[in-house]
């Protein structure tokens, strides 16, 4: 039987994706980043090992220790646990991070999956195990946009991309074609707090895909967490980029979304 790694932080992306790796016949071997993954991930896996995320070392060596030569990787891993010395990253951590060029989300994690490569585990694309999750095109809730959201999602969408490009963030909040707010290090819902706050009633937020997106990792992800923080700032409109992003338990959140009098748009610039 085939064995798959899954190195998995926070949010319910890596229970649906050891789910479809055990639905298509792999073993699943979990590392449960501590402080971040769910406890529940447990009973989706056939194993799991519970590890600091510094520790980088730790593990790679349970992986190897399990016979695991393929892994993916799913989950939030916030790079804002590096400046609030919320981890003590071990010895090869903190070579990896001294070697770097910058600190910049693909630098990490593209030397990351350099590592594993040396220690013969192939990291694997997250849309291999996912592709059940990934947004549809088109309108997915009863209340379409306003020709005004129209303009703002096709306003954000470039900015959206532009930022992507630089590596700074994946998600933009705009109003009346003006730009609320930008995501960097702090993430898409204290983005969407910031921007919404700002933007008073009506915000659009705009998540896509970087247009180098190595889909190994950081594929862009919303679900029910997103959702509750748009109707929080009472957001208006969500537009994922169609095809490149996944949505996480989609019925649910459509129906949340009705609810709420909050428009979905899987979207893709033409």
């Amino acid at each position: 039987m085939k064995k798959l790694g899954l190195i998995s932080g926070s949010g319910e992306l890596p229970k649906a994706v050891a789910y479809e790796a055990r639905r298509k016949g792999y073993t699943v071997f979990a590392i449960g980043l501590e402080p971040l993954a769910d406890k529940n991930l447990a009973s989706f896996t056939d194993d799991i090992k519970w590890i600091n995320v510094g520790k980088l070392g730790k593990i790679i060596e349970a992986l190897k220790k399990s016979g695991i030569t393929e892994a993916v990787m799913a989950g939030k891993v916030p790079k804002l646990l590096l400046y609030k010395n919320s981890i003590r990253p071990d010895m090869r951590a903190i070579k990896l991070l001294f070697r770097l060029k910058n600190k910049s989300d693909d630098s990490i994690l593209l030397a990351i999956a350099d590592e594993l490569r040396k220690e013969g585990i192939t990291l694997l694309n997250t849309t291999e195990f996912s592709s059940g999750l990934m947004t549809p095109e088109g309108v997915l809730t009863n209340k379409p946009p306003s020709k005004s959201e129209w303009k703002d999602i096709v306003f954000g969408w470039k900015i959206a991309k532009e930022i992507g490009g630089l590596d700074i963030g994946q998600t933009v909040v705009v109003k009346d074609q003006a730009v609320m707010a930008i995501e960097a290090i702090e993430g898409t819902d204290e983005a969407i707090k910031r921007g919404g706050k700002l933007a008073g009633k009506g915000a659009v937020v705009i998540k896509t895909s970087k247009p180098r997106q190595d889909i190994r990792f950081d594929v862009p992800v919303v679900g029910s967490d997103t959702l509750s923080t748009m109707i929080k700032v009472q957001a208006r409109l969500l537009a994922v980029e169609s095809g490149k992003s996944i949505i996480i338990n989609k019925e649910e959140m459509i129906k949340e979304a009705d609810r709420a009098g909050i428009s979905i748009v899987g979207y893709t610039a033409t």
